[in-house]
């Protein structure tokens, strides 16, 4: 029986400290599961050059001299990392019949690969990597994230607590994640919307081999936003719910006012007054915002600009002619 053909889809953006090390690991995975007939022989590991600014895409170019298990993709500039995921699975999802995505640091355990392709054999078409245990995580980046995923729950957004872009997708799970067109990716909330027969895999988190992290505080808040946003319009609402309750404050104040003055209890109130302009104006500037976040949103989504250019491709490249033109067929 034909081996499925798995691809192994690692995004990069300056990562040249941690390539010579996990594609070694990723490389030896790939090969153990060809030789004990695991998968197809013309499995691959993708890099996707995110726009590196160091010597990532020479390291890449260098590891396809050594191996035809390693390909690589190349943007023209920096895309972002759900771009460059989606880049990938694109590409590799054509000619795949599953894909996995892994962080280049591999702080996501690899050792669990084989598992995830097992599952997939045994009939799931989408394989979570799911975290339980982030002890190698500092206490405000577990802090944060436990915040995140509640606050997530708690405005109806279906995620999966401690799961990340460490995932296994069947062909038929990449085409339907192909058919989601918006500019503003956030694939942890979009894969579970997916359906198809989905299963949950646990590792431990590991601490980042090299380097630095390209998540910081800044690009966190940032990721989270676009979450939010993404898939609900709750702080919209949340807007609302404080407008209602600011005018029901100032309508007590208000007869407060009123009584005060016809008890002839008046006095100058300059502190009061300049802390409620400076409450409702601080009110005002966040709702202002909140509603300019889903219209810059819409504004992008409108324009229908590429999410992502690719300055070379040498993964397709490296497709045998009976691949592509079985791809072809089905297309």
């Amino acid at each position: 029986m034909q081996q499925p053909r798995l691809t192994i889809i690692v995004p990069c953006y300056d990562e040249e400290e941690v390539l010579p090390t996990s594609s070694k690991v990723l490389g030896t995975i790939i090969q153990k599961l060809i030789q004990s007939d695991q998968i197809n022989r013309d499995s691959k590991v993708l890099f996707v050059d995110d726009g590196s600014t160091d010597k990532t895409w020479p390291i890449i170019k260098n590891l396809e001299r050594q191996s035809k298990i390693f390909c690589g993709l190349k943007f023209s500039r920096n895309f972002g990392h759900q771009n460059a995921l989606m880049a990938g699975m694109k590409v590799a999802g054509a000619t795949s019949d599953a894909v996995i995505t892994i962080d280049a640091d591999l702080q996501d355990d690899p050792q669990v690969i084989p598992e995830m392709v097992a599952r997939f054999k045994a009939g799931n078409d989408v394989v979570l990597g799911v975290r339980n245990d982030r002890s190698s995580d500092s206490h405000f980046k577990r802090w944060t994230a436990e915040t995140f995923y509640g606050m997530m729950r708690k405005i109806g957004v279906q995620l999966v607590p401690d799961h990340a872009d460490f995932r296994l997708l069947s062909q038929r799970a990449v085409d339907a994640l192909m058919e989601y067109s918006e500019t503003n990716l956030f694939l942890r909330g979009i894969v579970p919307q997916l359906g198809f027969p989905t299963t949950k895999l646990y590792y431990r988190r590991k601490p980042r081999m090299a380097g630095k992290s390209k998540y910081p505080l800044k690009k966190m808040i940032a990721f989270a936003m676009d979450g939010i946003t993404s898939f609900s319009i709750a702080p919209i609402k949340a807007i609302l719910s404080v407008g209602v309750l600011i005018s029901g404050v100032s309508l007590l104040m208000m007869i407060f006012a009123l009584v005060q003055h016809l008890l002839g209890n008046t006095v100058d109130g300059w502190a009061s007054l300049m802390t409620s302009l400076w409450f409702l104006g601080g009110m005002q500037l966040i709702g202002i915002s909140i509603v300019g976040e889903y219209v810059g949103k819409i504004f992008a989504e409108v324009k229908r600009r590429p999410r992502y250019i690719i300055e070379t491709d040498d993964y397709t490249a490296t497709q045998q002619p009976a691949v592509l033109n079985n791809q072809r067929v089905r297309s």
